[in-house]
């Protein structure tokens, strides 16, 4: 059962929605809507969402203000050249295997009305293969050698070897920013400038007033060249407890949800409300239980129970995962086989995930040497019990449910599971620091399976745990090229049961998002890019 919690009161919430209501005067018969994050944008400007700037809440503002050369379409096929709208770009054409030239729309203009030229595309792309600027983005577009103009309205694209996402690096990772208005600054002095706070997109909202921890507030830009959007204001409301989204939701004080978080009992209560519909869509994350294979005391030593194979496989057999994700999602989930979450399109034609098996789990532990010599419950070795502490932060609902399932489980093996909840900072600067023995981890993916080398080659910028087998960067390299084999998915598959058989998690859980909507809104298109990514297309039934 949601409920209120101490966090939360109910008069502060009554009075900051009174505030946005206040200022926005929105109402159910206006071209408005009001959506409930969790997420705080701080920095939604393209080439500075690096580290912890890199969050979701940041991307999805980005995307109302920044348009890309082109998006994805309903495919989310990042391979090829066919998979793809136009944006900014109305069309783009090959001149060979490793140029392509982009021409861009005409009508296309900042929000200040100065016209979108080629000159801003070679400008944010200078930006982007600045390692001291954006070191992430550096190492994903490492195969692009240069970015040019011809023109005002012409773009070429060089790549130092042809590869099946040429044109999705070009297009994906950095929306052009404007020349005209942060040319003139040193390379590092835009992060510093009002542009942050005050940002001049060409995307179909602009930024009216970000209000920290209380809503951010958008209006409909006019000069959208690919039409004004029909909704006109767009209330983000900041609160971080789901308890509180969703109170918010039912008593009628917003129209729309960002996700539908269990318990299912939250989705019955949406779902018995008449003027709200669930809007379930394929995710970008991921959840799994990452394990910490070096001493988190002493990092240049191994894990003194984690490093052992042995022991990541009895955990990830000692699971039922099936029975978690039932129990935590219902329908709304499944076990992923390796880091991949449901948008990528490799998936399909991936192997099934292993079920539990309690018999080879305990073989395994006592071939590593692990017993209950002193009949407590708990295996021990020279001594040592086998505990382990579970760190996952406060701000997930859904990871502090599936925690406590994970310990129980583990329990029956013999292995003691200290659950430990930490507050969002600290959990970051534990993880970031690998002070941690198992991480309760979520990660939010690309649309393109490329992504997995942030997370899981040794050189990986999101590598929490140092997880390194040079196997594993190999194979990921070559699906990237697409050598070797002639079915892509093949190649993506070799990747994934290499990850699987080092164990350097347990893939837990692939969610769908479930969003909330009011049914007065028409046309409605949730991406699983980046969910309010189509906003632009959604209008008001009168």
């Amino acid at each position: 059962m949601t409920r209120w919690t101490p966090r939360t009161p109910l008069a502060a919430l009554v009075a900051l929605f009174s505030l946005v209501t206040g200022v926005t005067g929105q109402s159910k018969h206006e071209n408005s809507i009001v959506i409930l994050t969790g997420q705080q944008p701080t920095a939604p400007i393209p080439t500075l969402m690096e580290g912890q700037a890199a969050s979701a809440g940041n991307l999805e503002l980005a995307d109302q203000l920044f348009l890309r050369l082109a998006g994805l379409g309903p495919t989310l096929l990042t391979a090829g050249d066919r998979g793809f709208v136009p944006l900014l770009a109305r069309s783009w054409t090959r001149r060979d295997s490793l140029t392509l030239v982009f021409d861009l729309d005409p009508r296309a203009r900042w929000q200040d009305g100065v016209p979108v030229t080629a000159r801003d595309v070679v400008f944010t792309f200078e930006r982007a293969r600045n390692p001291a600027i954006a070191p992430r983005l550096v190492a994903l577009l490492r195969h692009i050698t240069s970015v040019t103009a011809e023109g005002e309205r012409r773009v070429v694209f060089r790549y130092s070897r042809a590869y099946p996402e040429q044109l999705y690096d070009a297009t994906f990772h950095a929306a052009p920013l404007p020349a005209h208005l942060l040319d003139s600054m040193p390379p590092e002095g835009v992060a510093r400038s009002s542009f942050v706070s005050q940002p001049v997109g060409s995307g179909p909202y602009r930024l009216v007033r970000n209000v920290p921890g209380q809503f951010v507030e958008l209006g409909a830009n006019e000069r959208f060249f690919l039409g004004k959007p029909s909704i006109t204001r767009v209330i983000l409301r900041i609160a971080s407890d789901p308890d509180a989204r969703l109170n918010l939701l039912l008593s009628g004080q917003a129209d729309a949800m960002d996700n539908v978080v269990p318990p299912l009992d939250n989705m019955r209560r949406i779902q018995a409300d008449p003027t709200l519909r669930l809007v379930p869509v394929p995710s970008n994350t991921v959840g799994f239980l990452l394990f910490n294979q070096k001493d988190p005391g002493n990092p240049s030593q191994p894990h003194p129970i984690l490093s052992d194979i042995r022991v990541r496989r009895a955990i990830t057999l000692g699971l039922d995962r099936q029975l978690l994700v039932r129990a935590v999602f219902g329908p709304y989930a499944e076990v992923p086989y390796g880091p991949v979450s449901p948008i990528l399109w490799i998936r399909h034609g991936a192997p099934t995930a292993e079920r539990q098996n309690l018999g080879e789990a305990r073989r395994l532990l006592a071939q590593a040497g692990w017993s209950d010599s002193d009949g407590d419950g708990v295996l021990d070795r020279n001594g040592v019990s086998l505990r382990l502490g579970l760190v996952l932060p406060t701000t997930s609902a859904i990871r502090r449910q599936m925690a406590l399932l994970v310990q129980e489980q583990l329990r029956q093996l013999g292995i003691d599971i200290d659950v430990q909840r930490l507050e969002f900072p600290v959990w970051i600067e534990r993880r970031s620091g690998g002070k941690f023995d198992v991480d309760l981890a979520a990660t939010v993916q690309d649309p393109s399976p490329s992504g997995l080398s942030q997370g899981w080659t040794c050189s990986g910028g999101s590598n929490a745990a140092k997880y390194c087998n040079p196997r594993v960067d190999s194979l990921i390299e070559r699906a990237v090229l697409g050598l070797g084999k002639p079915d892509p998915r093949q190649a993506w598959t070799d990747v994934l049961r290499q990850i699987e058989a080092d164990a350097p998690a347990v893939f837990l859980y692939a969610p769908s998002y479930v969003y909330a909507v009011k049914r007065r809104f028409r046309n409605v298109t949730i991406s699983p890019a980046s969910p309010w990514q189509l906003l632009r297309e959604w209008s008001v039934a009168n």
